[in-house]
């Protein structure tokens, strides 16, 4: 059973770039990456195939590619499925393999979105599903300034944001930890509040819910 826990985080300042990001990501094997479009960093993409991981990343709009082969029959919501190469004469060079380009028509948002991805062996659906999953990073952070009072800071050191971060994702992950292993029916913020009123009560985890 899984659980929306995260695995990895990685704090920098404001005027670093996003995608300097993917260079501290600990990638392993047979793991799925998803990216924004600010980390069409096509070296490090090809670092992920190399070991045997696999990316689903939204594509730039002056993306330079061919068409080698494409899917006929399309599902719903499909609009191309096309096996492609790289032209662009440096991504080119840092990405010499094979990738595969996906358009989406996604009818809630109606606009067209295409991914690349070194996914062959998944459905063009399971593609843009899993792009979308890519949404419960921005809900967690959400979650985090809505109910771990990270809205504001109690000192403006840069240790001491770190500190109350760091406090503020541990916090979270633990509360998350006990929902999954007692297989609570209640949501993460009922079980952060129950918690909270209860820290000092010498009692079993379990008692209180």
């Amino acid at each position: 059973m899984e659980t929306q826990i995260p695995t990895f985080f990685h704090i920098t300042t404001a005027s670093e770039h996003d995608s300097k990001a993917m260079n501290e990501i600990p990638y392993e094997s047979e793991s799925y990456y998803v990216f924004d479009r600010a980390y069409n960093n096509f070296k490090m993409l090809y670092k992920i195939h190399q070991i045997g991981a696999f990316f689903v990343i939204r594509t730039k709009k002056n993306l330079q590619y061919k068409s080698i082969k494409w899917k006929r029959r399309l599902p719903k919501n499909i609009l191309s499925d096309a096996t492609i190469e790289l032209t662009g004469f440096y991504p080119k060079q840092y990405y010499p393999k094979h990738l595969r380009l996906v358009k989406y028509w996604d009818e809630q948002q109606n606009r067209e979105f295409v991914f690349l991805t070194n996914a062959m062996q998944i459905s063009a659906l399971q593609v843009a599903e899993l792009y979308r999953n890519r949404w419960q990073v921005e809900l967690f952070f959400k979650w985090l300034k809505q109910h771990l009072r990270i809205k504001k800071f109690w000192g403006t050191t840069e240790n001491a944001v770190r500190i109350q971060l760091y406090v503020a994702i541990c916090t979270y992950c633990l509360v998350a930890i006990v929902q999954k292993d007692m297989q609570l029916d209640r949501t993460t913020y009922e079980i952060l509040q129950i918690l909270s009123i209860s820290l000092t009560d010498k009692t079993k985890l379990r008692d209180p819910f």
